[in-house]
C-alpha cells in the first residue's frame, strides 16, 4: 500500500489580523475565531512574509492559547525578498523560485503554517507560490478564517458584489495611473462590475486625489480603512460628493479602495 501522501504535512493558512502597522489592535479573539488560533498555536514550522511580524503574532496567539514551542524555537523561513515586492504569481515581473524547498518539514510530515503580515495570506499579500507548489506536491492546503478586507470592503460598499474584480496596485506613473482609472471606470460601467485596488499608505493621498479628478461626477467610490478596529471607515459617495466634503485618506493607514456604479 502506499502511504507516502499519508506521510506528508499539510499546509494550513493562517490569516493574521488587519491592525498590522496600525497605532492600536483590537483583541485577536475579536478578529480571528478560536479553531484558527487553536491551530496557528499548534504549528512549529512556519513560512512568512517577514519573521519579526510572525513572531509578533505568534506572540499573541500565545497569549490566547499556548504555543506548542517557545517562540524562539520556532522554525521561520521568510519568502524570498522578491516574492513579496514583485509579486509571486509569476509572470514577466512576478518572482520566480523552487517554492518546494521551502515545504521541506511539510514533505518530511510536519504540518506548516503560511502567515503574511495582514489578512488571508496569498490574498493581495504573496504567498500563492507556495500554495501552487504544495498543490503540485500533494500537500493538502486548508485556508482557515479570519478577516479579508477585500471582502469586508465589498460587502459594505453597496457595489455589485455579484460581479467584481481585485486589480492590485495602480501605476505609480501619473498618467499611466489615470489611463488606468479610466480603464477600470469603463468596465464597472460596462458591466456592473465593482473594482477594488489597494496601494501602500505614504501613496493613498496622491491616489485619491488622481481618483477624484479621472473620475465621473457619478461614479461611486468607496474608501475603506482601519477595518475591525474601533476606528474603522467606510465610506462610500458619489465623486461630486466627496468632491464638496474634501476628505483624503490617511497616509499612514491601509485603505482599500472602490468603484462602480
Amino acid at each position: 500500500m502506499n502511504d507516502h501522501h499519508s506521510r506528508k504535512g499539510k499546509l494550513y493558512l493562517v490569516p493574521a489580523p488587519l491592525d498590522f502597522g496600525c497605532g492600536t489592535q483590537s483583541p485577536i479573539t475579536d478578529v480571528l475565531p478560536e479553531l484558527t488560533l487553536r491551530t496557528a498555536a499548534s504549528l512549529q514550522h512556519w513560512i512568512c512574509e517577514n519573521a519579526k511580524s510572525a513572531r509578533a503574532y505568534l506572540k499573541r496567539v500565545g497569549e490566547h492559547t499556548p504555543l506548542i514551542a517557545p517562540i524562539q524555537q520556532m522554525q521561520l523561513q521568510e519568502l524570498p525578498r522578491e516574492a513579496h515586492k514583485k509579486g509571486d504569481h509569476g509572470g514577466k515581473s512576478g518572482a520566480v523560485f523552487d517554492a518546494k524547498a521551502l515545504l521541506a518539514p511539510a514533505l518530511a510530515g510536519h504540518d506548516m503554517g503560511l502567515v503574511s503580515e495582514a489578512g488571508m495570506p496569498a490574498v493581495a499579500d504573496p504567498g500563492s507560490s507556495i500554495v501552487r507548489a504544495a498543490h503540485d506536491a500533494g500537500i493538502p492546503v486548508i485556508p482557515l478564517v479570519g478577516p479579508v478586507s477585500l471582502l469586508m470592503t465589498l460587502a459594505a460598499s453597496g457595489l455589485n458584489g455579484q460581479n467584481f474584480a481585485f486589480v492590485g496596485y495602480l501605476p505609480q506613473d501619473a498618467s499611466q495611473r489615470t489611463q488606468r482609472i479610466k480603464e477600470l471606470e469603463q468596465l464597472a460601467q460596462r458591466h456592473n462590475q465593482a473594482q477594488l485596488f489597494i496601494e501602500t499608505p505614504y501613496r493613498n493621498p496622491a491616489l485619491w486625489q488622481a481618483l477624484l479628478t479621472s473620475l465621473q461626477a457619478n461614479t461611486r467610490l468607496v474608501m475603506a480603512s482601519g477595518l475591525t478596529l474601533e476606528s474603522a471607515s467606510i465610506q462610500s459617495r458619489y465623486v461630486k460628493d466627496w468632491k464638496k466634503l474634501g476628505t483624503a485618506p490617511d497616509n499612514r493607514t491601509p485603505v482599500v479602495f472602490a468603484i462602480g456604479q
